[in-house]
This record gives structure tokens, C-alpha cells and sequence, in this order.
């Protein structure tokens, strides 16, 4: 039995690719998947069992009893910097979005707002220039994206309804970010501050650990991926590591 295994953030440095194709017993699970990757590490690294990463079958998380299948698409996610709906299912004016580009506040902000919203609640992540005391340079975010995007929307879904808000935009940048470039941009509106508040807080605090998005961060001094937020702890397979120098 074949599949494929996606590598993301440090875990794609350690093991020097961003894909695998290996070959299981049929009927293996994600756990004996995980030992086959472990034990192709150098033996200078530590055990996949203790890097705190969590794991995905075709874009959805997954526990190490989970059975593979032929051809099934597995993601390998270190804790991120950080089943889902049917998309038709969704309010369709919610706005969900990975970009290369520059995020536009202003213009995502100015079509958020309605006649029947009380408030708007705008949090706008921005690349800082230090980090723990080292200066920063520029920052490299990377997702996977096809899990990210549902995981995005899912968080927009569940927010709604748990806030009872009317909209959201919620819209992370990939790739290479400058010094005070937006990162992430959530805007909230509802008929209610309040709840416009609460939403917005809860969203961003849940994206930076559930979300499989990773940062990269180069300072004048080194780079490093950041150690992240760890995954709640349903769906970690173990306490994560520290980050390490690249």
C-alpha cells in the first residue's frame, strides 16, 4: 500500500523534503506510518513521537489507531504559528482567504460594514521588527493550504453561530512578509459589540493553534521556525518541542 506524506515548517528541514512516498502493509495505520517516518530520521534528531506534531488523512485531522488506505494523503504538522462544513452550507457573505498578496484593510473593512451592524471589530496581525529581543528581518509564512482553507472556514461557521455575529473576514497572508505588513486580517461585524469583541478574540486565538499554517522568522542574527502554539490537546500526539535553528 502506498501513500503520500506532506511535510510542513521543521519538519520539512529535518527530514530535507516537503513530500514522501511510502510504501505500508495494507491495512497500517497512521501510528505505524509514524514509526516508519521516526526511524528515517538522522539519529541526531529526536522521534516524530516527541516533536508535539499533529496529523492529517486527506486534509482531515486524524489519531495514530486511524486506518490508511491506498493512495490516502497524509500531513505530518508541527504545532502551527498559530469533519468540515460543506462549503454551500455557509453564509455566503463571509469572507475566507489564503493570499500571496498584500492584504487591502481598508477595502475588506469598508465591505464588511451593513446598515443593520452596531459594531465592527477589526484585529490586524502585523509583522513586528524584533522578536525576544533579535532584530527581524522578514517573516516566511507557509500552509497546507487545501486543509487551512476548510479549517478557516469551519472557524468562520462555528464563530457565528457561537457569537451569534453576522459576518466575518478572516484572511491570513502566505509567503514572504516585510516589517508592518498585515499577517492576518479578522474583521468581525455584529449587531452587538460585545459579541463582535468576544468573536474576535476567540477566532484568532483558535486559528494560531488549530490552523496548519507555520512562520518562518529571519533575523539578522539566524532563522528559525517559530515554536507556535501547541494543538489543543485532542489532537496532538505529545507534548511539542522548542524551535530549533535552521
Amino acid at each position: 500500500m502506498h501513500v503520500q506524506v506532506l511535510l510542513f515548517g521543521i519538519l520539512k528541514d529535518w527530514l530535507g523534503a516537503s513530500a514522501l512516498a511510502i510504501e505500508l502493509r495494507p491495512g497500517a495505520s497512521v501510528g505505524e506510518l509514524l514509526e516508519h517516518v521516526s526511524n528515517a530520521l538522522p539519529a541526531n534528531l529526536p522521534a516524530l513521537a516527541t516533536s508535539g506534531i499533529a496529523v492529517s488523512v486527506n486534509a482531515e485531522f486524524a489519531n495514530t489507531a486511524h486506518i490508511l488506505h491506498e493512495g490516502d494523503e497524509v500531513g505530518l504538522l508541527p504545532p502551527v504559528s498559530g469533519g468540515a462544513p460543506d462549503r454551500d452550507e455557509e453564509t455566503p457573505t463571509d469572507a475566507i482567504a489564503l493570499t500571496q498578496h498584500p492584504i487591502d484593510t481598508e477595502k475588506l473593512l469598508a465591505a464588511a460594514k451593513h446598515g443593520e451592524d452596531g459594531a465592527v471589530v477589526v484585529f490586524d496581525g502585523i509583522v513586528r521588527n524584533n522578536t525576544r529581543g533579535r532584530q527581524t528581518l522578514h517573516l516566511d509564512y507557509e500552509a497546507y493550504e487545501e486543509m487551512a482553507a476548510r479549517q478557516m472556514h469551519q472557524l468562520a461557521c462555528e464563530a457565528r453561530e457561537r457569537f451569534g455575529v453576522r459576518h466575518i473576514t478572516l484572511v491570513h497572508r502566505l509567503g514572504r512578509l516585510q516589517v508592518g505588513e498585515t499577517s492576518v486580517l479578522i474583521v468581525v461585524a455584529s449587531a452587538h459589540r460585545g459579541a463582535a469583541f468576544e468573536a474576535s478574540r476567540w477566532l484568532i486565538d483558535t486559528l494560531k493553534k488549530t490552523v496548519p499554517i507555520w512562520k518562518k522568522e529571519t533575523f539578522v542574527d539566524g532563522v528559525v521556525w517559530a515554536a507556535g502554539e501547541p494543538f489543543p490537546a485532542e489532537l496532538a500526539l505529545s507534548p511539542p518541542e522548542a524551535a530549533r535553528e535552521a
